[in-house]
């Protein structure tokens, strides 16, 4: 295809992979479609703002015919496929939607490209997870899960993606289809959303320190996570997509922190030596079942892709933690926003209640 601009699909183009993929396939010179759901999609306007270059189609994973037309409109030789009721949490309150969107919706794009006559013409990526392995220590090898480890699933999400996962390795089976999936695990960046822990915890560290916030709740303290930063990964799964097999990796860092280790660091980079203070158990915001720690061996794509991850541990939060400062510094004082302009600050406990 040299010399032949390449069209891609997205899927969830409104989450944090979704745009960060959307800006990496542009700057690639694709012409680059995303599926949005809904008319009124709350996130529209950000994505028509940020990533004005993507030419947005209306469709529902959910929605067989949506797809259908999307694929029929957008003729991609790449499919992306991010959409997916994402937060674990969320799932276990809302099951069958997550099995419908994050299960089945899989099944159903695939079936929109095969039935389109492009099962030979397009190359799909599911974006697959790591809480497919459930994170049971009896299981994981000494060096973290690999695409040869077992799965054992601890949430409705888990479950679905499994399906998802499946149901992708049966079509590239069954029909030769080019379909890859990449077991991620945990990457975040500045364009995570706020209900998840990691730039929960960012945006509190920033708001707290800039005096508009006095604490922040959070469940269980102890669970380990592989993570890494959303644009290193982005670029693993574009590499995964040029390999010239379908096929499935791991993309880790090969190091595991406790969400408390991410407080500290978070924390620290605002000054605040001490976070305990500052942080309140709240019952609520734990899952039905836990997963303990998640480690990822990402040996196969270092081999077979040359992928590398570039963004350590304590720069990813150091990222997270100045985006929410330059973010959150529109509603403080003046004099606040200059003490935190150095990399040591006094914090100051406002009553400004949280943002939504």
């Amino acid at each position: 295809m040299d010399g032949v601009r390449r069209t891609a699909l997205v899927t969830g183009i409104t989450g944090q992979d979704g745009g960060h993929l959307a800006q990496l396939l542009h700057d690639k010179d694709y012409r680059v479609f995303g599926l949005i759901r809904g008319q009124h999609n709350p996130r529209r306007e950000e994505v028509e703002r940020d990533l004005p270059f993507v030419e947005l189609l209306e469709g529902d994973m959910t929605d067989p015919t949506s797809l259908v037309r999307a694929v029929e409109t957008s003729s991609p030789d790449e499919v992306y496929n991010f959409a997916a009721i994402s937060h674990v949490g969320y799932s276990f309150n809302h099951p069958t939607l997550t099995m419908e969107v994050t299960g089945k919706g899989v099944l159903n794009l695939l079936e929109a490209v095969r039935l389109t006559g492009r099962a030979q013409r397009t190359k799909i990526y599911q974006a697959s997870t790591s809480e497919m392995f459930g994170g049971l220590d009896t299981t994981m090898p000494g060096t973290g899960y690999n695409e040869e480890s077992g799965f054992h699933p601890r949430s409705p999400y888990g479950v679905a993606k499994l399906y998802g996962h499946w149901i992708a390795k049966n079509y590239r089976e069954s029909y030769g289809m080019f379909i890859s999936c990449g077991v991620l695990f945990n990457h975040e960046g500045e364009r995570r959303g706020t209900e998840f822990v990691t730039r929960k915890i960012s945006r509190a560290a920033a708001r707290i320190s800039l005096g508009l916030q006095d604490g922040i709740k959070l469940g269980v303290l102890w669970p380990k996570r592989d993570w890494g930063y959303a644009q290193d990964y982005v670029r693993g799964i574009w590499m995964i997509m040029q390999h010239d097999e379908p096929d499935d990796f791991v993309l880790a860092t090969g190091e595991a922190h406790s969400i408390e280790d991410f407080l500290s660091a978070a924390f620290a980079q605002v000054g605040i030596a001490d976070w305990r203070p500052y942080v309140e158990f709240d019952p609520a915001l734990t899952r039905a079942a836990e997963v303990d720690n998640l480690l990822g061996d990402a040996s196969k794509a270092e081999r077979v892709l040359g992928w590398r991850r570039e963004v350590g541990f304590d720069e990813l939060v150091r990222l997270m933690v100045a985006h929410d400062l330059a973010e959150q510094r529109q509603y403080a004082g003046p004099s606040t926003s200059a003490a935190v302009e150095g990399s040591s600050v006094t914090p100051s406990r406002g009553t400004v209640p949280e943002l939504p």
